[in-house]
Parts: C-alpha cells; sequence; structure tokens
C-alpha cells in the first residue's frame, strides 16, 4: 500500500467579506458536533438568529487579524504542512473541518497521487466533539461514500504526549524567560459541560466536579476538560511553575448553557480587579493562532484586562510552524512508515 498523511486544522473563512464569513459559520455551526441540538432546534438557532446577526461582527473580527497573505490559521498550517513534507519521504496534504480547503479535497489530492493508506492528523491536542472527533467521523463518512478503498489510521489525542509537552513548554518557556509576571493563565477552548457527559464512555464518572478530572478513568482518553487540565499540570512540572502563579480557564461560550468554567474573559477581569498587574496567557488547544487567539485573547482579553487596572498583558504565541514542532509531526510519521502494513 502507498501511505500518506492528511493534517486537519479547524479551517477559515475565505476572506473577511460577510457573506464567505455567513457561509463559513453556517457549516462550522450547522455541525451535529458543534451545536448538538435537534435538527429543527439547530435550524433555528443557526438560520433564524445567529446567521442573521453573527457575520458582521465575525467578519470585522476576522478583519484586525487577517494577513496579507490570507488567514492566519490558514497560512500558519501551511507552513506547517510544508516543513512536515520536507521531513518525511511520502505525500502530506492539508485540510480543514470547514470551508474550501475541505476533507473531501484533501483525500482526493492524495488518492491522486496514488495514497491508499492515510495517515489522519487531526491537530488537536485534547480530544472534543467539536475537534477531533468530528473530523474522524466525517473522514470515515467520505471514505466509505468516495474512497472505499482507502484504509485510514489516526492519531489520538496527544495531549500527553511527551514530545508535545517538550515542545509546547520551550515555546512558553522561550517566552516567560525574558518577561516579568505574576499569573500565567492557561486557557482553552470551551465546550459545553454536556459535551463532556455525552464523552463520557463510562457514562458515570465525569461529575465535572473538583476530583473526577484527578481521578483515573477510562473516561480521561475522551474526556476534553480532563485532557485541558492535565496539559496545564504537565507543562507546569516542565517549567516547574510555582503553585498559585498559574491557573486554567475556558473561552469562547456560545449560548446560556452551562460551559467549562472558569470562564477566560471572567478570570482575566477578575484578576485585574484583584491587583494583578502583569500577566502572561498561552491557548494549548490550538497548534495555530487564529481568530480566537489574536482577536479574542490577545487584543479583547488585553482590552479587559487593562480596563480593570492590569498593566502588562502578554500572549503567548500557538507552536504555529515551529521547527521543532514540524520535528515532532514528522517523528510521528516517520515511525508510522516504518510499521509495515500487514497484507
Amino acid at each position: 500500500m502507498s501511505k500518506g498523511v492528511l493534517l486537519v486544522n479547524l479551517g477559515s473563512p475565505d476572506s473577511t467579506d460577510p457573506k464567505d464569513v455567513k457561509k463559513y459559520l453556517g457549516e462550522f455551526l450547522m455541525d451535529p458536533r458543534v451545536i448538538d441540538v435537534p435538527l429543527w432546534a439547530r435550524n433555528l438557532l443557526v438560520k433564524g438568529i445567529i446567521l442573521n446577526t453573527r457575520p458582521k461582527k465575525s467578519a470585522a473580527a476576522y478583519k484586525k487579524i487577517w494577513w496579507d497573505e490570507g488567514s492566519p490559521l490558514i497560512v500558519l498550517s501551511e507552513r506547517l504542512q510544508k516543513k512536515v513534507a520536507a521531513r518525511t519521504s511520502i505525500p502530506v496534504g492539508l485540510a480543514m473541518r470547514y470551508g474550501s480547503m475541505s476533507i473531501k479535497k484533501g483525500l482526493q489530492e492524495l488518492h491522486d497521487k496514488g495514497v491508499d493508506e492515510v495517515m489522519i492528523i487531526p491537530l488537536y491536542p485534547q480530544f472534543a466533539m467539536a475537534t477531533t472527533e468530528t473530523i474522524l467521523v466525517l473522514a470515515e463518512e467520505l471514505r466509505q461514500e468516495h474512497f472505499p478503498n482507502m484504509k485510514f489510521t489516526d492519531v489520538p489525542a496527544f495531549y500527553n504526549e511527551s514530545e508535545y509537552i517538550d515542545v509546547l513548554s520551550n515555546s512558553i518557556g522561550e517566552k516567560l524567560e525574558n518577561l516579568e509576571y505574576e499569573h500565567l493563565l492557561f486557557s482553552y477552548h470551551g465546550v459545553p459541560e454536556r459535551h463532556i457527559r455525552k464523552s463520557d464512555i463510562t457514562k458515570s464518572h465525569c461529575k465535572i466536579d473538583g476530583s473526577c478530572c484527578q481521578t483515573p478513568s477510562p473516561a480521561h482518553e475522551f474526556c476534553y476538560r480532563h485532557q485541558c487540565y492535565e496539559t496545564t499540570k504537565q507543562v507546569a512540572e516542565k517549567l516547574n511553575l510555582k503553585e498559585g502563579t498559574y491557573s486554567t480557564s475556558f473561552q469562547s461560550r456560545l449560548g446560556f448553557d452551562p460551559w467549562l468554567q472558569p470562564y477566560t474573559d471572567r478570570t482575566i477581569e477578575r484578576m485585574g480587579k484583584e491587583g494583578t498587574k502583569k500577566m502572561a496567557i498561552v491557548t494549548p488547544a490550538f497548534v495555530s493562532d487564529c481568530l480566537e487567539t489574536l482577536e479574542e485573547i490577545a487584543m479583547e482579553g488585553e482590552e479587559i484586562f487593562h480596563e480593570v487596572g492590569g498593566k502588562e498583558f502578554t500572549t503567548i504565541p500557538c507552536l504555529n510552524d515551529r521547527d521543532e514542532w514540524a520535528d515532532v509531526l514528522a517523528n510521528w510519521v516517520n515511525e508510522w512508515i516504518s510499521v509495515e502494513t500487514p497484507v
């Protein structure tokens, strides 16, 4: 069999035009693993309300962070793809879960190169319904319908892989080395609490309380909350961070249902009001800088911090196309290449 790799990230509108943003948001928010309510309710919420109000606001946000080359997330993902491809001997494709760079196109490009065994790498360190799961489910649907002779291997959540933790810790440590800060906030993308319970394979472990994420359980394999806290814990240990100088929060909530807490915006506001003057923030749920990191955190977060008396707000970049991050991905690919495929 001929092997190939497909890196998959979130996606982006084709431009900052509200029409393109509306099209992108429509695909994203109509995904039943993103807004997991019955179709009639999702239609009402997304097509009846959100898409009539949000595209203009989101388009304005995208304009603030858009690069000359295009969407930062796309540009950074393409740079990473090229670096990984240069470090391995097989085709490396790139696709997005949402938008015009579709998974179907990515698989078709690999198919056209003669690839019939694909290693799918969702570029999400932590597992979640709305990230890793939706990528793998769609890929399998596409395989059955369009690429029945293809075989897939997927890379599971790598939040606790030592190579990943090393690279993430190095990237954070570099910024902190010459930085005076009082608190480091690990901000992860939020998900509704019900997603945690739905992903609980034991159907009983996840209580979303103060102890379940620290109590060993098979549920942790698919528990986004546990994996976020574990990422923070392992990086803190690697960097020898002192207790009380760092914490974990969750950003980007939508709607009125309970989402994972504490919320990032409220945490930033609270810390500023309590007298924190110098804060650093890192976003380890993303490997590529995007709207959520460049606008929501680096711009809106800093504004909140300054409004309540904070002075210095430092945003630590995502891994993006760091050479050592490309090395890690290429190592995983090359290890997979070396494993003989059973005939």
